[in-house]
């Protein structure tokens, strides 16, 4: 009997990633833990008497222990407003009770098919992967739809199914920090960051915008490199199909859909044209009523409510297009599905927002900022290889925890005033994240779409599982991380702004 195959190096570290992951608790248990834990951490340095001055008041900062009669009180008397004021929650609620319209009037799905069918099978890769990051606003419509849907089409078209499934779920995934749109993750990410940045400044404001022209020029980056990595190394690794399925036409776009199609695009004209009608003038409505100015007015704190009532708006004017509304009950039908599918993050966000108060409270964060920037600031790291390792650290906790908002709510209260600290902004040091987070997520075991994608490829290679998908996802996620680190070397040498009113320095 032949000996068997050694492991090679990467599959043993891959199957510990595995282990490791699949060995931790719910999210929601993590944050409970962690929540224990920084209430006797507040105990043993109170106790200690650790404390540090802060950098821009001159004031000495000590931990407070939450152990005490005072920290008891505090907990029992703000465990709901904790809940209720946690700054992504509402944010991603209404952002996503509009999507719910879209997508549940069948606007997004059509969009995307739409898109691909109507595509050269020259640039039938480029449009797949563009259609993947631009799924993101509303992502389950990525991985649930396009994903599949992609399979189907380079079957159809002679292709190998799993390379057109690679493809799509590059760009919903792997492109999930790059989109020419704003989705819910933006306000998600935003408001953490904010939450993070007023340990530091109480009044700082992170808005959901803050990272868009970073993320607008990633698009077609990722884009091209998704390209190129399904067409020069997925595609020729798996050869000719030669799996029991069979093509299948896609469904072309049908005449109620395309009169459906054309009521969202007069919709959304009207809708922009209303936005520009209070920009454009230097008195207009959306404009900041003092000043005049855009960068701080209600267009850019509202932009929330902006992206509700746009994609209501069209979703609303497709599905009476199209005929999939028949009355008011639909609409809020499919502003209820939408809310179903929040059952879990809701109960993360209560334990979240607990953790993120007491941690505030304690001061904890602001100690660890403090202490952290004068060890970074002795270590003389300039901006570039310290955001390098931070992308780093981001992609390799990545591995074993799958929620992006989870991983940020942990992470930020400690980076981001550290790094705010030594002068650089939240909204540069969350761009560091999200290219940390994005391009690990089409190999981690613990991304919560990642049992979906093996059921799918399995459909078309019967042995698929974890290993199929990894080893046929780590070229995109290797080349993801070296072009968009590239690209973000790039934009800090040339001190570019990250989005509307966000640079990379804070001005003080």
């Amino acid at each position: 009997m032949s000996a068997t195959p050694k492991k090679s190096l990467v599959n043993r570290f891959l199957s510990l990633i595995e282990k490791v992951g699949n060995a931790l608790p719910h999210p929601a248990s993590l944050f409970a833990i962690f929540a224990f834990i920084v209430m006797l951490l507040s105990w043993l340095f109170s106790a200690l008497g650790v404390s540090v001055t802060h950098p821009g008041t001159g004031d000495t900062i000590r931990v407070f222990n939450l152990m005490s009669v005072e920290g008891l009180h505090m907990i029992l008397t703000k465990t709901v407003t904790n809940f209720t004021s946690f700054a992504p929650l509402g944010t991603v609620l209404v952002a996503l009770l509009g999507i719910g319209i879209a997508e549940g009037t069948g606007l997004i799905g059509t969009v995307l098919r739409l898109i691909v069918n109507g595509s050269p099978r020259r640039i039938l890769t480029v449009v797949i992967v563009f259609s993947g990051v631009i799924s993101n606003t509303a992502s389950e419509v990525g991985y649930v739809l396009l994903v599949p849907l992609s399979a189907v089409i380079f079957l159809a078209v002679g292709r190998h199914p799993i390379a057109g499934m690679a493809a799509a779920f590059a760009g919903v995934s792997g492109g999930y920090s790059a989109n020419l749109l704003l989705g819910t993750i933006d306000p998600l990410l935003s408001g953490l960051s904010q939450e993070a940045a007023r340990i530091i400044d109480s009044s700082y404001m992170v808005n959901p915008a803050c990272n868009y022209y970073f993320m607008f020029v990633s698009t077609f980056l990722i884009t091209a490199l998704g390209t190129f990595v399904t067409e020069r190394i997925v595609e020729p690794r798996l050869g000719k199909y030669r799996g029991e399925e069979q093509p299948e036409p896609v469904r072309a776009i049908t005449a109620d859909e395309k009169r459906g199609l054309l009521y969202a695009l007069i919709a959304a004209l009207a809708f922009t044209a209303f936005v520009l009608a209070g920009l454009i003038p230097s008195n207009g409505f959306l404009r900041n009523p003092e000043d005049g100015d855009i960068l701080h007015s209600p267009f850019m704190s509202g932009i929330v409510t902006l992206l509700f009532i746009s994609s209501a708006l069209a979703g609303i004017a497709y599905g009476f297009g199209a005929k999939t509304i028949r009355n008011d009950a639909d609409i809020m039908k499919g502003m209820g599905k939408s809310m179903e599918t929040l059952g879990s993050y809701i109960v993360l966000v209560f334990f979240a927002a607990q953790f993120v108060a007491y941690f505030n409270w304690t001061n904890l964060g602001l100690v660890a900022a403090v202490q952290g920037a004068d060890i970074l600031k002795t270590s003389g790291l300039g901006p570039i290889p310290l955001m390098i390792a931070f992308i780093l650290v981001s992609a390799m906790i990545n591995l074993v925890m799958g929620s992006a908002s989870a991983k940020w709510a942990i992470m930020a209260p400690v980076f981001i005033p550290m790094f705010m600290i030594l002068g650089y902004s939240p909204e540069f040091t969350q761009v560091a994240y999200r290219i940390g987070d994005s391009v690990t997520n089409i190999i981690s075991p613990m991304m919560s779409y990642f049992a979906l994608i093996v059921a799918f490829m399995q459909r078309y290679d019967k042995s698929a599982g974890m290993g199929t998908i990894i080893s046929t996802m780590l070229p995109y996620s290797f080349m993801f991380l070296i072009g968009w680190t590239l690209l973000f070397i790039v934009w800090i040498l040339l001190d570019l702004p990250l989005g509307f009113g966000a640079g990379m320095f804070l001005n003080r």
